[in-house]
């Protein structure tokens, strides 16, 4: 019976995992770093948590729990921490992206937070979007919250949302459903799951946090057995065959059935339809040999030896669940921040400075940024703030009244700074995007003060009028994550980037910029229209840092991002589209075909349309990014092409 193969890679984006306990001797587990604390505490609730879930997937069988893959490859990426208990989206979006990056196939979130309508934030969503595109499996937990109401990410378009269900088939009566989990989601075991407790010993836990990862471990299974039949593991078919499968509930249910979402977990009808078989046979064999299992997952059609029940639910949130259940504090309902400490991120660099000169083939194990926002700064504590608000000079109000300087005026830290450079480095910059600090900026290396004059400019564009020439709207900011963290006046904690120099750390003058596109446009047509020039940067730049807004850690957003970067050499490309009326319709990034050897290319595509006009063709424009470096490069000259879509 198959226990999963090293090639399939899950992820358990969940609190800390005690890698220690019995069960995981022999496993394959690496702990990413992040902004929580790796050690388990062995009173930790979202300690418990994390290792409970993990125990269900990788536990081995010498360890007394026999986890449902235990020869697949594990990533641990802890998201909860045992002093906070919850997460925001950001720092989901971040677990996501790290576990998308290390290669998982499957990510397993038990948590989650409740939504109106199943909304997220760009940051959430855009992270989801990459594992869409990258065809990894997002596994997660519909909630405990027992009502028709949604979590986010499981509402989310492409994710599997996992219910959980008692040993009759039943749905419990804290698992959530709704509109979207009816198509989206099935039920899996969840109560009464075995599962390890960090410092040793087990314990039996309820709530779909613990069903989700018998879904994420019969889906690794699935995908073993891909490979095993000589084909490509294709985790977006496995959660097709998942849903395809499942069973309908039971007849002696209530006619309402929205709660059993798409179905129970069918795993010889999954087997079945993976191999090619006859599902219509396999309905009533699925239902005669114990898919809805009995103190066991239901893995019975011989995929699992005695894979563990099904598990709780709830982290983004860890799942609120009646008291009965036994899960004391496992609830988490919201999100908020969870400061931590991050370790080592960077491999064997990491001791190392990178420097500008350094060849692209030595930045392969760090983790390159190149984010988009706006600069702030911070004092990290009273006594770093009071000590700006002594050595600042008094401020001058009208009719010379003189009063106390004030560190939080970012025009007086402006000044301050200009006259005496040196005291940048007391502060904590940070790169925000609508108002949410995402990073630290801390200049390394031998440029560092240059970089700190270029910080001290580009906050002072920022508090320029937005009618003046030298109005900065946006910066961009280019480093590598140093796997450090740093803890703002606020609590937040958030991972410091390092910058090496001056380049690619830009301001966006936009006034300036509509300027010279407009005379650039000028002088390839006449009689171009400036407004319609200015909306149309406005509507790229904006595209991208609202719609778009992401952390700038993939090859994709890289070049996205660096393309907004890049906005004058795209307005004179499609300055003739912008002359005959035309606006922009959409952005797209893909893979590039084309691209030189050993480097990392992206095609950016702008799409333009006539909103006068709707069976007018297309307009798209093309240009090549190549993001294996620091600093991303344009290759070539831009493409443009007329389609009728």
């Amino acid at each position: 019976m198959s226990q999963g193969r090293s090639e399939i890679c899950v992820a358990i984006l969940d609190g800390p995992v005690d890698r220690a306990h019995p069960c995981f001797q022999g496993s394959d587990l690496t702990v990413l770093p992040t902004l929580v604390p790796q050690a388990a505490r062995s009173d930790g609730s979202m300690s418990g948590h994390g290792t409970h879930v993990a125990s269900i997937i990788f536990g081995q069988s010498e360890g007394g729990i026999p986890g449902i893959a235990p020869r697949c490859r594990g990533l641990i990426v802890p998201v909860f921490a045992d002093d906070r208990c919850s997460a925001t989206q950001l720092d989901l979006a971040r677990g996501i992206e790290q576990a998308a990056n290390a290669g998982a196939h499957i990510i397993n979130l038990s948590g989650g937070q409740l939504t109106d309508f199943g909304e997220a934030e760009g940051w959430l969503e855009n992270a989801v979007r990459i594992c869409q595109e990258r065809n990894i499996l997002l596994v997660a937990a519909a909630g405990n919250d027992g009502c028709e109401c949604l979590h986010v990410p499981a509402a989310l378009p492409s994710v599997l949302a996992v219910g959980a269900m008692d040993a009759r088939g039943h749905p419990l009566d804290f698992s959530n459903w709704g509109s979207k989990y009816k198509t989206q989601g099935i039920l899996a075991p969840g109560e009464q799951i075995l599962g390890a407790k960090p410092g040793g010993g087990t314990e039996r836990l309820n709530g779909t946090s613990f069903a989700a990862p018998i879904v994420s471990g019969v889906a690794a299974l699935l995908l073993s057995l891909q490979i095993e039949r000589g084909e490509t593991p294709d985790p977006a078919r496995v959660r097709q065959i998942l849903l395809q499968s499942a069973l309908p509930c039971n007849v002696d249910l209530p006619a309402d059935t929205q709660r059993c979402l798409a179905g129970k977990l069918n795993i010889p009808g999954a087997i079945t339809l993976l191999t090619g078989g006859n599902m219509s046979d396999e309905l009533q064999a699925a239902t005669a040999t114990g898919v809805e299992p009995s103190g066991g997952c239901g893995c019975g059609g011989g995929l699992v030896a005695d894979a563990p029940a099904p598990a709780q639910e709830g982290l983004l949130q860890p799942a609120t669940i009646p008291e009965a259940a036994v899960i004391p504090s496992n609830t988490v309902q919201s999100f908020t921040s969870t400061p931590t400490q991050l370790s080592t991120m960077t491999s064997a660099n990491n001791s190392n400075a990178v420097t500008p000169s350094q060849a692209p083939s030595d930045l392969a194990s760090s983790q390159l940024v190149y984010a988009l926002g706006t600069l702030g700064y911070d004092f990290g504590s009273e006594a770093r703030r009071d000590t700006f608000k002594q050595l600042m000079p008094a401020f001058a109000l009208g009719g010379g009244v003189m009063v106390p300087a004030n560190p939080y005026d970012a025009r007086q830290m402006a000044d301050y700074l200009a006259s005496d450079i040196s005291e940048a480095r007391s502060l904590i910059w940070t790169l925000n995007i609508e108002l949410t600090p995402v990073y630290a900026i801390d200049p390394k290396g031998p440029f560092a003060r240059e970089t700190y004059l270029a910080l001290q400019e580009l906050l002072a564009g920022q508090i320029q009028p937005e009618h003046d020439d030298d109005y900065i709207e946006r910066v961009s900011i280019p480093g590598v994550l140093s796997g450090r963290t740093v803890k703002l006046f606020s609590g937040q904690v958030v991972p410091v980037i390092e910058t090496q120099s001056t380049r690619g750390v830009y301001g966006w003058k936009v006034n300036s910029l509509v300027n010279a596109a407009f005379a650039e446009v000028q002088a390839v047509t006449e009689g171009a229209d400036r407004d319609a020039m200015s909306r149309t940067l406005d509507s790229f730049l904006n595209r991208i840092y609202y719609d778009l807004r992401n952390l700038g850690t993939t090859s994709q957003d890289r070049a996205l991002n660096f393309s907004v970067t890049n906005a004058f050499q795209a307005a004179s490309t499609f300055s003739q589209a912008v002359a005959q009326g035309m606006e922009l319709d959409s952005i797209t990034v893909e893979k590039s075909p084309f691209c030189r050897m050993d480097s990392d290319c992206w095609d950016v595509k702008l799409k333009f349309f006539d909103p006068e006009n709707s069976r007018r063709a297309k307009k798209i424009f093309r240009f090549t990014i190549d993001v294996s470096d620091l600093i991303p490069v344009t290759l070539g000259e831009v493409k443009s092409w007329s389609s009728p879509y």
